[in-house]
């Protein structure tokens, strides 16, 4: 009885502070994750140029916790501290949503809820056609467009990080560059993009928060992305797209929606 309570009260303390922990996927890329609090868990998944850091000291993750939510948040394959692999293969066949299902899986999570933002959703999106544990999905700083496989808009930034820069995307590689972040990496995750028809988004049982600043119009309308499914709802928030999941409005959109 000692023993088990011991064991209880040492979960209690690995799981109440942010700590990285690392599990090979199905290719053998290791993906680092942090997996704090208890209840029911919940999938925070980060853009593009970004890791599972960028959720740190947002209201949405410190009110999740507070409210009794899992929060899991990994850095997707080619970002943060996980792996970084450089060749074509890596990245192909939706890498990046296989990583996340078996990283759910790896934590023997029945059913959870996640969140995406800006490319976060754009994966999101194509992992939620293939997992039925997802109940609840919120899909913020996202329109229509990613459902294009020819979008002009990952093209440019495909190119841009194979070094074919525009005025458009300088600053974009530029930041990547400040930061130290893997550009053959970014180009790779741009050139195979997990690509979800709206056919496949209509047929979703899951129920979706659509969740866009009014000013957030880089990525397609969020408004048509919200009419495709009809268990979709739609937050519009004021502001523009790089801080809206950092906004205290964001958090209580998505804990409402939850």
């Amino acid at each position: 009885m000692k023993r088990t309570l011991g064991i209880l009260i040492l979960l209690l303390v690995f799981r109440s502070y942010s700590q990285t922990n690392y599990f090979k996927s199905f290719d053998g890329t290791e993906i680092t994750y942090t997996d704090e609090g208890f209840g029911k868990a919940v999938l925070l998944v980060h853009g593009f140029i970004g890791s599972g850091a960028s959720w740190e000291k947002t209201p949405l993750k410190s009110d999740l916790l507070e409210k009794g939510y899992r929060v899991v948040v990994p850095d997707l394959r080619g970002n943060g501290n996980s792996g970084k692999p450089q060749d074509d293969k890596a990245y192909q066949d939706e890498a990046e949503v296989k990583d996340l299902k078996e990283l759910m899986s790896h934590l023997n999570t029945k059913e959870y809820y996640a969140v995406g933002y800006s490319r976060g959703s754009i994966v999101l999106a194509n992992l939620l056609t293939k997992e039925p544990r997802i109940k609840k999905a919120v899909l913020g700083g996202m329109g229509i467009d990613f459902t294009n496989p020819d979008w002009d808009r990952r093209i440019m930034f495909m190119e841009a990080f194979a070094g074919n820069v525009t005025n458009e995307t300088n600053d974009a590689v530029e930041y990547a560059k400040s930061i130290g972040a893997d550009l053959r990496s970014l180009h790779l995750q741009q050139k195979y993009q997990p690509v979800t028809s709206i056919e496949e988004l209509q047929k979703l049982k899951a129920k979706i928060l659509v969740i866009a600043r009014d000013q957030d119009m880089d990525n397609g309308n969020p408004k048509e992305l919200h009419g495709v499914s009809k268990k979709s709802k739609l937050v519009i928030i004021p502001g523009t797209h790089n801080d809206a999941y950092k906004t205290l409005e964001f958090s209580k959109a998505i804990l409402s929606f939850f």
